[in-house]
């Protein structure tokens, strides 16, 4: 696990008049979404939210991997969320999966690089805050929190 973390049971709400969609079916599409809230939340406001190209990257990038992990080891996406404010995007993946993730060793036993293995370590060291809850309905969501600022 990446060091500290906490594991609360929530429970899931759908709010009236907004439809729940199942959870989206690439890394792609969440990329997208997160661009889009980029540039909606740069139009709704009267001056620019502060993020570089790098909090950009590492937001699009901790969005990934955390959609990846879910569709590799959880069972596939279940909900995705995004939002920011002036200082923070909040990336939430929901999965089907009670498991909490794990880093991979990176050596085989040949003393080899191993593919794969690197997401959640990623996630690690571009998130500030790491919260993992449990799912009434079963599974759990992950939400990492990424600055907007220089690390």
């Amino acid at each position: 696990m990446c060091g500290e973390h906490r594991t609360h049971p929530i429970d899931t709400v759908t709010v009236p008049g907004r439809s729940r969609s199942p959870g989206p079916r690439s890394p792609a599409e969440v990329r997208e979404a997160v661009r889009h809230a980029f540039e909606g939340a740069r139009r709704s406001r009267s001056r620019d939210i502060v993020a570089g190209d790098e909090a950009v990257g590492d937001a699009l990038l901790v969005a990934s991997e955390l959609t990846t992990n879910a569709m590799l080891h959880g069972g596939g996406v279940t909900q995705f969320e995004v939002t920011l404010d002036d200082w923070d995007v909040r990336l939430s993946v929901s999965d089907r999966s009670e498991e909490l993730p794990t880093s991979a060793q990176h050596i085989d036993e040949r003393g080899f690089m191993r593919v794969g293995g690197h997401g959640w370590p990623i996630v690690c060291h571009l998130a500030r805050d790491i919260t993992i809850s449990e799912l009434d309905a079963g599974g759990k969501r992950i939400t990492a929190v990424v600055p907007l600022s220089p690390r």
